[in-house]
């Protein structure tokens, strides 16, 4: 099985970078919800605390599973 590939389908490292920053991370992860049609999840990482939770689970993710956190992944 192909690896999944997080921030509109870029390599690992790269997706590592930008969940490192927490702009790159909180748009990219947005984006990448809602184009997944994860509408509810998207609008969750717009809430600034949540949005704050996922940009630290984010980077947990990538380094231990290379891919980002799904919160409702449904």
């Amino acid at each position: 099985m192909a690896a999944k590939k997080d921030y509109f389908g870029l390599e690992y490292i790269v997706s590592l970078i930008l969940a490192i920053f927490p702009p790159t991370s909180w748009v990219c992860g947005i984006v990448t919800r809602f184009m997944e049609g994860k509408i509810v999840a998207g609008i969750l990482r717009i809430i600034p605390p949540i949005a704050f939770v996922c940009w630290i689970l984010d980077i947990v993710f990538m380094v231990t599973k290379k891919e980002i956190f799904r919160l409702l992944d449904m």
